[in-house]
């Protein structure tokens, strides 16, 4: 047998290599999570060539918990570490079923741990993204059965540590306290990677990638203006990141559009249809220091 292997070549091979390009491709910033990403695809890059040489290895343990504000990139990171495990043969599908609190937690005696083991069935073989994961526990709330949801992944976590992988994700403080009440939870979670709001800058870039995949772009005055635009949203409420900036941008190709089609008589150029204007942006209540999209802020005074 041979006793020597390529490391470089099973990273290629593997096509572990193309995930972390798509990811780097796919995502902006967001550099210690593609750190650490990478430092996890080597460990088990490793774990298998120590294994191909028969030298004694144990399957790392690989539940995770993301913590950070929506918009961050959380569900596509969790997508792109099912596809490395499933390349690297530590998961047998890499697809991943995202769930809340409702679809594990029953509203009667016996109803919570059918729900939890019928999400768990799903997720064999790939992940099982748990989104807004401390909503599970309620505590001083003795009827909650959330402490049911959570005792069955507790057992199943470590019954199949091969079968499948958790990712419990949500904002950072109610994580901390989450764990804070679960300890054994906390303990059979290897990673724990928090997320970074993204700065202007980057938000701005992810401004002009989605807008480059949809073959449209910004005047050079719109340009400046969305700039004062993401200046303005990020410091009012609910602001949600690469969300928010990608439903900011579905609303301005909602004004372009209507601005567009008053230009009834006029034939319209390639560039007509591809631009966003400085109007298309400077009309959104954002500049006026109100939310624009959704009545979330006068719902909540209700």
């Amino acid at each position: 047998m041979d006793s020597s292997i390529d490391l470089s070549a099973e990273y290629v091979d593997s096509g572990v290599s193309d995930v972390l390009e798509q990811l780097d491709h796919e995502l902006v910033g967001l550099n210690p999570v593609k750190t650490r990403i990478r430092e996890i695809a080597a460990l088990l890059l490793v774990e298998r060539a120590r294994q191909n040489l028969d030298l004694a290895t144990t399957k790392p343990v690989l539940h995770m918990s993301f913590t950070g504000r929506p918009g961050t990139g959380k569900t596509t990171v969790a997508k792109k570490i099912s596809q490395i495990l499933h390349r690297l043969g530590y998961l047998r599908k890499g697809h991943v079923v995202t769930v809340t609190r409702d679809d594990l937690v029953g509203q009667y005696v016996g109803h919570t741990a059918p729900k939890t083991k019928e999400m768990i069935k799903r997720a064999q073989g790939g992940v099982l993204f748990i989104d807004e994961a401390y909503y599970l526990y309620k505590s001083g709330n003795e009827r909650d059965y959330g402490a049911e949801a959570i005792e069955i992944l507790l057992q199943e976590m470590e019954a199949q540590r091969d079968g499948f992988l958790v990712i419990f994700a949500g904002y950072k403080d109610q994580m901390n306290e989450f764990y804070r009440f679960n300890p054994g939870l906390y303990s059979r979670v290897a990673h724990h990677i928090d997320f970074p709001d993204y700065n202007n800058e980057e938000l701005m870039k992810i401004a002009r990638l989605f807008l480059s995949e949809q073959n449209y772009s910004f005047s050079k005055e719109a340009s400046i203006c969305f700039e004062s635009y993401i200046e303005r949203r990020r410091n009012l409420p609910f602001f949600a990141n690469a969300r928010s900036i990608r439903n900011a941008l579905d609303r301005m190709r909602l004004r372009q559009a209507n601005r567009l089609f008053e230009r009834k008589e006029d034939l319209l150029t390639r560039e007509d249809l591809m631009t966003l204007e400085e109007s298309d942006i400077k009309s959104s209540r954002v500049f006026q220091g109100e939310i624009e999209g959704h009545d979330l802020t006068q719902k909540l005074k209700e």
